[in-house]
């Protein structure tokens, strides 16, 4: 098809439904009772798009009733039938084998296959413009043209190798402490200075050593931009990078002429960025202060050794047993040491037994909790926890000082007094949990060595009401779920 002919009116309204949908797939998102219905919402209008733009490559009779050449051709087709069936394949693979406690770093190696394909789609235009109908009959691309693909390529490398570098933390291929190369600052202002004055350069001159280095820069400056970032801003990092992933499908939707896309990769860019500030509120740090990096660098040593000297109490699972069932209202408080022992199930049944026992149970979820928006929620989900039970922390924070105990599972930072305490501490104004106003608190973590990715000691460990619960989080909760069914 000639990209100067202009498609039928059903193929807007099309896409316009396809829009639509997905609007509705992130309304349906943005709460856990009604997350199912978003996201058939969200694979309808992803199936009509992918519809659609079949039915504008097919071959075309002479008379039909699409108008434009007529195309007789059947390989452009076969060629998108293909990378359908290859893609569809791995998508399927990948949904069937993968587990939920390995859904952050799934969703960063998708975010980098979105990206790469920016990035190609971009390349592609360039060295064929007129098939995109970008450019004069003299092969000069248009100028608005060429600022759109000069963007859409520099967002989609960042996101590719941004991404590469989230999967391989997340997946701990390599530490997830933040890597502080000397200058850094300097090195990535200048980078981005330079790929700002490249990209308005291409407007000028459309040489191919323009995008060549444009190119080579954003895939440098992504890798550059997330390795110095910390564990602890993983979820900022996940939202972040879904949110240029966005903005390059919808610079490269400008590009094709394709209304899905630019409707498309707006909402995702658009709602990217809006979820990237509420985690940054929620850790009250700055878009800029988490970019810069060093939030979750290993603690200084001697740091901690000299707390680990204060008095603390250890129970066993028959205690926290006793004291479980004895309880009026309990809340439970996961963290990513839950994902990372694969508890959510085990803790499910151990507030089943509690309810059995008449006994209020309650899930307190962070928003920053786990290494991506919504962990926790998904993991909850998973081993069917019902949804009413499960709170965000601006709903259940005021209940803390009638809760009878606040029952701790591989969070830390998020349940830390010295984000309201102390003005030194890397966390001081991240809003917390109060679990330190209830009655008694458990709290299960492999041993007292350890501290939260921020790298600071917890002075809940070393709380009068505090029960310390030093085991895996999965084996501990077994354990305590025989000792209550008993």
């Amino acid at each position: 098809m000639e990209a100067s002919i202009a498609p039928p009116a059903w193929v807007s309204l099309s896409y316009l439904i396809s829009g639509i949908s997905f609007i509705m797939a992130l309304r349906g998102l943005s709460s856990p009772s009604t997350s199912r219905q978003g996201n058939r919402f969200g694979m309808f209008g992803m199936a009509l798009a992918l519809l659609t733009t079949l039915l504008i490559s097919a071959p075309v009779p002479p008379g039909g009733f699409w108008p434009r050449p007529t195309n007789d051709d059947l390989a452009t087709l076969v060629r998108i039938l293909v990378a359908v069936a290859i893609g569809g394949g791995i998508g399927w693979f990948t949904a069937q084998k993968i587990k939920m406690t390995d859904m952050p770093q799934l969703v960063a190696a998708f975010h980098s296959l979105v990206g790469m394909a920016a990035v190609l789609v971009g390349l592609a235009a360039y060295l064929n413009p007129e098939a995109f109908g970008i450019a004069g009959s003299d092969g000069v691309i248009h100028v608005q043209s060429r600022v759109e693909m000069g963007l859409g390529i520099a967002i989609g490398a960042i996101t590719f190798s941004g991404s590469v570098i989230a999967f391989l933390k997340l997946a701990g291929k390599m530490s997830g402490a933040p890597i502080m190369l000397p200058g850094r600052h300097v090195i990535n202002l200048g980078t981005l200075a330079a790929i700002i004055l490249l990209v308005g350069y291409f407007t000028q001159d459309q040489s191919e050593w323009v995008i060549a280095v444009v190119t080579l820069l954003s895939f440098m400056i992504g890798f550059l931009l997330i390795i110095p970032i910390g564990g602890a801003d993983m979820p900022v990092v996940v939202s972040m990078l879904n949110s240029y992933s966005g903005w390059a499908a919808a610079a490269m939707g400008f590009t094709l002429h394709n209304t899905a896309m630019i409707i498309t990769g707006a909402l995702v860019g658009s709602s990217g960025a809006i979820l990237s500030y509420i985690m940054c509120k929620a850790m009250n740090r700055s878009f800029i202060s988490v970019i810069a990096g060093g939030f979750g660098a290993a603690p200084e040593a001697g740091g901690g050794a000299a707390k680990e000297q204060r008095p603390w109490k250890r129970g066993s699972a028959e205690d926290a047993a006793f004291l479980l069932k004895e309880a009026e209202t309990v809340i439970i408080i996961p963290g990513y040491g839950m994902a990372v022992a694969q508890a959510q199930h085990v803790l499910r049944e151990m507030g089943d037994l509690l309810k059995k026992e008449g006994v209020n149970v309650k899930y307190a979820i962070h928003p920053v909790a786990g290494r991506m928006p919504g962990h926790m929620n998904v993991l909850l989900a998973e081993a069917n926890v019902p949804y009413d039970e499960v709170f965000e922390l601006e709903d259940i924070n005021g209940e803390f000082a009638q809760a009878d105990v606040a029952f701790i599972i591989g969070a830390n930072d998020v349940v830390n007094p010295a984000a309201k305490t102390d003005k030194t501490s890397p966390i001081y104004g991240m809003p917390v949990f109060d679990v330190d106003k209830a009655k008694t608190v458990m709290f299960i973590k492999r041993s007292m060595g350890g501290v939260g990715y921020a790298g600071v000691d917890n002075d809940v460990f070393y709380m009068d009401q505090t029960m310390m619960l030093l085991a895996d989080a999965k084996k501990m909760v077994e354990d305590i779920n025989k000792a209550i069914a008993h």
